[in-house]
């Protein structure tokens, strides 16, 4: 590995460790065996370098909601069962890799600390966005335009948000998968029986 790799996995480890107000540069120079100078050169900040050691973490996570172990077989995209499943392994990362998701919380908490981490993780988030639809619709990311990228994707990621708070502040009492699908399910159910 260059300085680069072993500066952004030195970052990851100290986000996990410190999250991201308490790591400092020398933190990070300490954990990748790297110099001050690296960072500035290879990501221009600090919290440049967080942002990125952040996204491929999260990015790593979103990775499993296609399932732990497999694709995701259950039902059609765009099916009850497939939206089930995709949740069902959404909920497993809450608790398999609770300390990510917790850094959302410390940015989100943290953000008028952290402008430039939020900046940077703001247009990462259209990435997230653009990612979970074709798990539960089909596709590809390609193929999602800028109106379902804003509406279905922030549909998605509204619930994505409120399980995470959920699920990280109270997993005994959190929304299951299945809960959520009945949820919809009588959404829809509702919508058709009004016409709407």
């Amino acid at each position: 590995m260059g300085h680069r790799e072993d500066l952004l996995e030195g970052a990851k480890r100290c986000l996990l460790e410190k999250g991201f107000a308490r790591t400092t540069a020398r933190d990070i120079v300490k954990e990748s065996g790297t110099n001050l100078a690296s960072i500035g050169y290879h990501y221009g900040s600090k919290d440049a370098l967080l942002a990125a050691a952040y996204v491929d973490l999260i990015s790593n996570v979103g990775d499993t909601f296609e399932g732990f172990g497999g694709d995701t077989e259950a039902g059609e995209p765009g099916s009850l069962e497939r939206f089930q499943e995709v949740w069902a392994n959404v909920t497993k990362s809450f608790v398999e890799a609770r300390p990510i998701w917790m850094l959302t919380f410390e940015v989100i908490t943290n953000a008028d600390r952290l402008p430039t981490v939020r900046e940077l993780l703001v247009k990462a988030s259209d990435e997230g966005r653009r990612g979970i639809i074709p798990l539960l619709m089909g596709g590809s990311e390609a193929d999602v335009d800028d109106e379902t990228l804003r509406s279905l994707g922030g549909f998605y990621q509204t619930l994505l948000n409120g399980l995470c708070v959920q699920w990280l502040f109270d997993a005994g009492s959190a929304t299951t998968a299945e809960q959520l699908t009945e949820g919809l399910r009588r959404v829809i159910d509702a919508a058709e029986k009004s016409g709407g």
